[in-house]
């Protein structure tokens, strides 16, 4: 009996899944192992299972596709098929690697075609696979001496980025990981916001709130919001909200 690819559906429109569903079970070398809504949900699953296709949504609630491809690193499935209503996203799509492109509507040719490239692709990387995780242990090993430099690894689309830590604007929590807000961009990283937080100089970034973590270098300016709460508008525009709990913190920054 031949292995089947394990293969999950993320799209936040449960009629677009559905029907995907019904087109994918006439394939018969396919295990369709879940579904998925929204990007953090299909994080978790991809995590969890094994998975070797997926079908991806570009814009979703919570996390979008690029941002879910962006959280897996050099986890992420081999094959990445987009599923979408926008065109816009194509060349950006194929930028992450993504296999195939699908524009809804489309039928069942398309799909087809896409099927096969994934089925192709799937076969070089299994021939292929002498090294499992080569990027994960280079990784590893990156990130314990960068730390020391004063510099962040994380990976991307393949690559091992070393971000300077005092570039960074500020952090939000993603559940068990990091968004890194640096200028224009953002790199999701595999790390709690607690062991950020006790990783990064307490004289240099300030925790706002259970999600937020800010370079203090980055503040331009702050106002109190009702029941003791402040808003706190960074160099860039962006604006954040310190809680309650943390306001301590900030007062002391603000006292010196």
């Amino acid at each position: 009996m031949s292995v089947k690819i394990r293969t999950l559906i993320v799209d936040d429109e449960a009629l677009a899944r559905a029907k995907l569903r019904r087109m994918l079970e006439a394939e018969a070398d396919l295990e369709i192992v879940g579904e998925a809504a929204d990007g953090r949900r299909a994080l978790e699953l991809i995590l969890e299972s094994s998975v070797d296709l997926l079908f991806l949504d570009v814009q979703m609630p919570e996390l979008d596709g690029f941002g879910v491809l962006a959280g897996l690193g050099d986890d992420r499935p081999p094959c990445v098929v987009f599923v979408t209503a926008h065109d816009e996203f194509a060349i950006k799509a194929f930028e992450v690697h993504a296999t195939e492109y699908l524009l809804k509507p489309f039928g069942r040719e398309r799909l087809t075609k896409a099927l096969d490239r994934a089925r192709a692709l799937l076969r070089r990387e299994t021939s292929a696979k002498a090294d499992p995780q080569p990027l994960a242990g280079l990784l590893a090993e990156t990130a314990r001496r960068a730390w020391a430099g004063g510099r962040i690894a994380v990976k991307s689309e393949g690559r091992i980025l070393l971000l300077k830590v005092d570039e960074l604007d500020w952090i939000e929590a993603a559940d068990n990981y990091a968004v890194l807000h640096v200028g224009k961009d953002s790199h999701v990283l595999r790390e709690t916001m607690n062991s950020l937080e006790a990783r990064l100089d307490p004289e240099r970034f300030l925790r706002l709130n259970r999600s937020t973590i800010v370079n203090l270098e980055q503040i331009r300016d702050f106002e109190p919001l009702f029941h003791g709460e402040y808003s706190v508008r960074l160099r860039n525009g962006v604006k954040l909200t310190c809680s309650r709990g943390y306001r301590e913190r900030l007062r002391r920054f603000i006292t010196g």
